[in-house]
């Protein structure tokens, strides 16, 4: 969040309330939603990053499904 209480988060409230909707969440708050996307960011960024360094071990300049696939395993 930044200093004017707004979410910084690239991912939208109402996805991230889909997504918690589609959990099993009848009702969510502003705030869950602006936590659960600060979290969901912080672990793509996580999973990116490895995802890169992964292609870039391979000699690729492209991050491809089995670089994720294998930065999923080693960060979740």
């Amino acid at each position: 969040m930044n200093q004017n209480g707004m979410n910084m988060s690239n991912l939208s409230s109402a996805s991230v309330e889909r997504i918690m909707r589609t959990a099993g969440a009848e009702r969510v708050s502003m705030n869950a939603i602006e936590a659960m996307a600060d979290v969901l960011e912080d672990i793509c960024m996580d999973l990116s990053k490895e995802s890169v360094k992964l292609a870039k071990h391979a000699k690729r300049k492209t991050v491809k499904k089995e670089d994720v696939k294998l930065a999923s395993k080693r960060i979740l």
